[in-house]
C-alpha cells in the first residue's frame, strides 16, 4: 500500500458550519437542541416547539457507499478511499447542522429537507460521480447501484430496536440476514443476539440542561447524540446465549496468545489507515492502539515493518486498534475541542482497559494456515444504524456473566463485575488478498458448523477481550447518568452495536509459523 498524502477535501463552509453546530458543552461538544428562543416569542413556547422538532428527527441516515464497492482496481483505491472519507465528512457536517438548528426546524416543517438533506444529496452526488469516474478510468466497472445512493433520510427519534432488552437472549433477526459473528473457538465467546421486542431506540429529546458537575442531563447523553436509557440492560436479566459448534476430528484446538499491553503509553489518533489511508481524522472518532506504534493515516507496510511494538514478543509488530470507551460523567478529556472528539460528539472521560487479551484460536473443523503478512481485517461495523446488524460482530458483557453476550445494548454490571468487550475476527481467508475494496470480502466468518465456504482457507482466528473497571451507569425516570459510550461517527448515536475492532498482521514469518504449529497441534503458546 503506497503512501497516500492526499488530504480530506474541506469545503470553505465547513468551519462556519462546525462553529455554529458545536454549541459549548464544558468547552466543546455537540448539544442536541438549540435552546435559544425567538426575540418576539415566549421562551417556553419556543422550547416546546424545539422538543417537538427533536421528537421528529434524531439523526441522518445515508446509504453506506463503501459497502457497495466490492471490486475497485488497485490503482484507483487510494482516490476512492479519499472520496469515501469525504462522504463521511459531509455526513458529519450535515449532522452538526441538524443538531444545531432545532429552533429553525420547529418553525419550518420543510427546513430539514430543504436546508440539510437536499444540499447533502447534491454534494454526495458530486463525490459519487467522482468515485464512478475513478473506477472506470482505472479499468474497472462502477456498480450501477451507486446512482441511487446519494439521497439521505431524516431518521425519526423513536425507532424500534430489534431486541427485547430485559431478558432478551435469542438469535438476532435482521431482515433475514444471518449474523456473521463467527463461532466459539476454544477461548472465544459466541456472540448472542437478542429477540425482537420493540424496545425503543434512543434519540429522544434533550433533557433539562446541565447538572452541577457539567454533565448534560436527559436521555441523549452528555453530547446530545446518545446513548439513551434504552441502550442499557441489566446483565443479570439476560438469559445465557453462548453456543459452540461441535468439534470435528480435524479440529485445530490450540491457542496462541500475545501480550501487548493496554495502551498505557496513550497512543491515540482519529485516523483509520485501513479504510481512509492518507486522510487525517478519517475515522471521526478516537482509537486506542496496542502493538505497532507507527499506525496513523500515512503509515504503509514499510512503516509497519520498521516500527516498534508494545508486544512482549517482538516478533509481533501487528497493529491492534479499537474505538475508545468513555464514561460521560461531565469530564473534559484532552480531545474535548478536537476533531473526532468533542467536536463530533465523542465526549467524556476516556477509559483505559484494565486488561486487553489477545488470543488466536483454531477451527472446529480443520487445521489452519498462516495469515499473509500485512493482512487487514475489520470486525464489526461502525455504521450499524445505517447498514443494519448483519456485520455487528462485537459483543458486550460483564465478568462472571460472559455466557450472556449483547450486541445491541450496553450491560449494566452488578457491583464487583467489570464491563467486557469481546471481538471475534473473521477466520476464513480467500487465499489471495490482504485487503479488499470494501475491506470485508477477502475474509469471512465460518458457517454455523464452523467450516469455511467458497474455497476460503481457515486461518487463526483473532479473539480480543477488553475489560474495564467502571461503575454502572444510573438509570432513573427513563434517563441515564454517567453513561458509558463507545466512540463513533456522530450520526450513529453511540449505539453499542457500532463497536468494532481493527487488525493488521505484522507477525514475522517465524512467529506466525509457530502460531500455526501450536494451534494445529493443540498446544498453548505465547
Amino acid at each position: 500500500m503506497g503512501r497516500n498524502t492526499r488530504k480530506r477535501r474541506t469545503p470553505l463552509a465547513t468551519k462556519a458550519i462546525a462553529a455554529s453546530a458545536a454549541l459549548a458543552l464544558g468547552g466543546g461538544g455537540l448539544i442536541w437542541a438549540n435552546f435559544y428562543a425567538s426575540a418576539h416569542e415566549d421562551g417556553q413556547k419556543s422550547w416546546d416547539r424545539t422538543k417537538a422538532a427533536a421528537a421528529q428527527v434524531a439523526t441522518i441516515d445515508c446509504p453506506d457507499v463503501g459497502q457497495q464497492l466490492t471490486s475497485v482496481p488497485d490503482r484507483a483505491r487510494g482516490e476512492v478511499d479519499g472520496e469515501l472519507a469525504t462522504l463521511d465528512q459531509q455526513i458529519t457536517e450535515s449532522y452538526q447542522r441538524l443538531a444545531s438548528t432545532r429552533d429553525a426546524q420547529s418553525r419550518d416543517a420543510s427546513f430539514v429537507q430543504n436546508s440539510i438533506l437536499q444540499p447533502l444529496k447534491d454534494r454526495r452526488t458530486v463525490i459519487i460521480d467522482r468515485i464512478k469516474l475513478e473506477i472506470n478510468r482505472a479499468g474497472g466497472s462502477a456498480p450501477g447501484s451507486l446512482d441511487g445512493l446519494a439521497g439521505c433520510a431524516a431518521a425519526p427519534a423513536e425507532q424500534p430496536q430489534t431486541n427485547a432488552g430485559e431478558g432478551g437472549g435469542g438469535q438476532q433477526q435482521d431482515g433475514g440476514q444471518q449474523q456473521g459473528d463467527g463461532q466459539q473457538q476454544d477461548g472465544g465467546q459466541q456472540d448472542g443476539g437478542q429477540q425482537d421486542g420493540g424496545q425503543q431506540d434512543g434519540g429522544q429529546q434533550q433533557g433539562d440542561g446541565q447538572n452541577g458537575d457539567g454533565q448534560q442531563q436527559g436521555s441523549n447523553g452528555q453530547a446530545g447524540n446518545g446513548p439513551v436509557a434504552a441502550d442499557f440492560v441489566d446483565i443479570t436479566t439476560v438469559q445465557p446465549n453462548v453456543q459452540s459448534p461441535r468439534r470435528g476430528r480435524s479440529a485445530s484446538t490450540g491457542t496462541f496468545s500475545s501480550s501487548c499491553g493496554t495502551n498505557a503509553n496513550k497512543k491515540f489518533n482519529t485516523d483509520n489507515v485501513i479504510v481512509a489511508p492518507g486522510v487525517t481524522n478519517g475515522a471521526h472518532h478516537l482509537h486506542d492502539y496496542v502493538g505497532n506504534q507507527a499506525n496513523d493515516a500515512f503509515a504503509n507496510n514499510d512503516t509497519f515493518a520498521a516500527a516498534g511494538t508494545t508486544c512482549a514478543n517482538q516478533g509481533d509488530k501487528s497493529s491492534y486498534y479499537w474505538p475508545v470507551l468513555r464514561v460521560q460523567d461531565g469530564t473534559q478529556d484532552f480531545d474535548q475541542n478536537n476533531d473526532g472528539g468533542g467536536k463530533e460528539g465523542n465526549v467524556g472521560r476516556i477509559l483505559q482497559a484494565k486488561q486487553a487479551q489477545i488470543k488466536f484460536v483454531g477451527s472446529p473443523k480443520s487445521k489452519v494456515v498462516a495469515m499473509p503478512k500485512f493482512l487487514r481485517i475489520i470486525t464489526g461495523d461502525a455504521k450499524t444504524t445505517t447498514n443494519g446488524l448483519a456485520n455487528a460482530n462485537a459483543s458486550w458483557s460483564c465478568t462472571g456473566f460472559e455466557n450472556r453476550q449483547l450486541k445491541e445494548q450496553y450491560p449494566l454490571c452488578p457491583q464487583g463485575s467489570d464491563v467486557v468487550r469481546t471481538f471475534k475476527f473473521q477466520s476464513c481467508w480467500d487465499g489471495q488478498n490482504i485487503d479488499s475494496a470494501n475491506h470485508r470480502t477477502h475474509v469471512a466468518f465460518a458457517d454455523a458448523s464452523g467450516r469455511c465456504q467458497n474455497g476460503f482457507k481457515a486461518i487463526p482466528q483473532l479473539v480480543m477481550r477488553l475489560v474495564y473497571d467502571v461503575d454502572a451507569p444510573v438509570i432513573e425516570n427513563g434517563q441515564v447518568k454517567n453513561a458509558i459510550a463507545v466512540d463513533g461517527f456522530p450520526e450513529q448515536l453511540h449505539k453499542p452495536s457500532t463497536d468494532h475492532d481493527d487488525f493488521i498482521n505484522v507477525f514475522d514469518e517465524n512467529l506466525m509459523n509457530k502460531m500455526v504449529r501450536c494451534i494445529n497441534s493443540g498446544s498453548r503458546c505465547r
